[in-house]
C-alpha cells in the first residue's frame, strides 16, 4: 500500500526502539542491507508484493520482490481529417506503476537477509 517507513515505525516503535542507531537511519531511509531480519526489512521497505520460496543446495531462502511503482507519463498526440473536416488533439496520460518490474528482490535465509539484488532502470 501507501504506508512509509515512518508510519511502520510508528505502529511498531517497540521494536524499532530496540535496533542500533546504524540499523534505525537505514530503515527511516528506506534502505536495507545484508544482515537485516525480515522485522527490519518490512520496517523499511513494507510488506513485498510477491514471495518466490527457493530451495538449494545450501537450504531454503525466501526472495522478497518489490515491484517498481514509480509514477510514470505518456505523451499522445493526434490529427485526423475527412470531407471538409479537420481536427487534432493532445492527451496525458499518467500511471503509477503498471508492470514494469522488480525495483528490487531481498534474499533471506533463515530470516536473515544474505543478498539483495537491485534492477538498473
Amino acid at each position: 500500500g501507501c504506508s512509509t517507513p515512518y508510519s511502520r515505525i510508528e505502529k511498531n516503535s517497540a521494536a524499532f526502539a530496540s535496533y542500533p542507531p546504524a540499523v534505525q537511519t537505514k530503515i527511516r531511509a528506506g534502505e536495507v542491507e545484508v544482515g537485516f531480519t525480515a522485522e527490519m526489512v518490512t520496517l523499511a521497505l513494507g510488506k513485498p508484493d510477491r514471495v518466490v520460496r527457493r530451495q538449494t543446495a545450501e537450504g531454503e531462502t525466501e526472495v522478497w520482490a518489490y515491484a517498481d511503482k514509480s509514477p510514470t507519463i505518456g505523451f499522445g498526440f493526434g490529427v485526423g481529417g475527412g470531407g471538409s473536416h479537420s481536427g487534432g488533439g493532445m492527451a496525458m496520460a499518467t500511471s503509477t506503476g503498471g508492470d514494469r518490474g522488480d525495483r528490487v528482490h531481498v534474499i533471506l535465509k533463515a530470516g536473515k537477509v544474505t543478498a539483495i539484488e537491485r534492477s538498473e532502470r
